[in-house]
């Protein structure tokens, strides 16, 4: 975890376009915080419902696509990521309206019971799951962030790309300020 968070906090600063209050707090948090190596397996590293293929009736996963991100990694960081795109009725509006996803439907499982079925299936311990988690919304504010900025820069002309870096920011913003939250 430690290179990851390295890492993603390089690509931070170097697609950062403006000052973001929270981005130093945040980023302290993150460095102090890293838990312990643990298990190392192959992770996806995006790993979420649209890179799932489905049976026909949805009753089982065939296949896991989307793997040029994959690296070897501490398999908890899948559960983050997956848990950074799971939205519930009780979110914040800005989860709610950043990422269109199914799990508001009825019959989806809350994170919390997501995250007890996880730890019961794979034997893991999901103790420090809120740092995975905080971490993934980290990540999802880089990638806004990278995208941003190659719209800034004229690399991209797409104009949806123009509101990636108020994304960015209000990701970064939400995750200090829900660092105590469990």
């Amino acid at each position: 975890m430690e290179r990851q968070v390295h890492g993603w906090l390089k690509r931070y600063e170097r697609a950062k376009t403006e000052d973001i209050p929270e981005y130093e707090n945040l980023k302290k948090w993150l460095t102090e915080n890293i838990p312990a190596d643990g298990e190392t397996t192959v992770i996806h590293n995006d790993f979420k419902f649209n890179n799932l293929l489905f049976s026909k009736d949805l009753s089982e996963i065939k296949a896991v696509v989307d793997w040029e991100m994959a690296t070897i990694g501490d398999p908890l960081f899948d559960l983050g990521v997956v848990l950074s795109y799971w939205i519930q009725d009780d979110d914040p509006e800005l989860l709610q309206s950043t990422f269109q996803t199914v799990t508001k439907k009825p019959g989806f499982l809350t994170r919390r019971e997501l995250i007890d079925r996880y730890a019961e299936k794979s034997g893991r311990d999901c103790s420090s799951i809120h740092f995975y988690q905080i971490f993934s919304y980290f990540k999802l504010a880089v990638i806004s962030q990278q995208i941003y900025f190659r719209w800034k820069n004229g690399q991209t002309q797409d104009e949806r790309f123009k509101y990636f870096g108020d994304r960015a920011s209000k990701l970064i913003t939400f995750s200090w300020h829900h660092l105590n939250e469990k």
